[in-house]
């Protein structure tokens, strides 16, 4: 049996628990707890903060893993992973809007940005660990290249 990938799991378990942490933080701002809401969505940033790093370390220091699944499905997967990173870009610039007008105290456009940066966050999550099963647990990744490597031909 070989073993999951240490990096790309805690990567993906950081995204989760960002995840987990906007839908408490959700609930608990539907139940007026305000300064439990603002302690748990700063948590879920950091959450967040903490898979980018890990994320964006591993592709320039170690590279991108290639799908490694069956040649016919790699379209299928390639289509579902510009998906997954579109929603990730657009996920992080709401989430950082969001946060900055609910720390500025600008509560109108908060509370319209909130639930939509929400259900991009889920979306963003799901689509995380699907690209993260399809890569490591249901097919053995393919080749993963250096992007330093990459780019300065080592």
């Amino acid at each position: 049996m070989n073993s999951l990938p240490i990096l790309p799991t805690i990567s993906t378990s950081f995204i989760v628990l960002s995840a987990i942490t906007v839908a408490i933080g959700w609930w608990q701002i539907k139940q007026r707890k305000i300064e439990a809401h603002k302690k748990t969505m700063f948590t879920a940033a950091i959450f967040a903060l903490i898979f980018f790093i890990i994320y964006a370390s591993r592709t320039i220091f170690i590279g991108n893993t290639a799908f490694g699944g069956p040649d016919h499905l790699k379209i299928y997967y390639t289509i579902f992973l510009v998906f997954h990173i579109f929603l990730a870009t657009t996920g992080a610039v709401f989430g950082i809007v969001t946060l900055y007008t609910g720390y500025k105290n600008n509560l109108t456009k908060h509370r319209k940005l909130g639930p939509i940066t929400s259900v991009i966050w889920f979306f963003t999550a799901i689509t995380g660990v699907a690209v993260y099963l399809l890569l490591y647990v249901f097919f053995h990744g393919g080749e993963t290249t250096s992007v330093i490597k990459a780019i300065l031909g080592f």
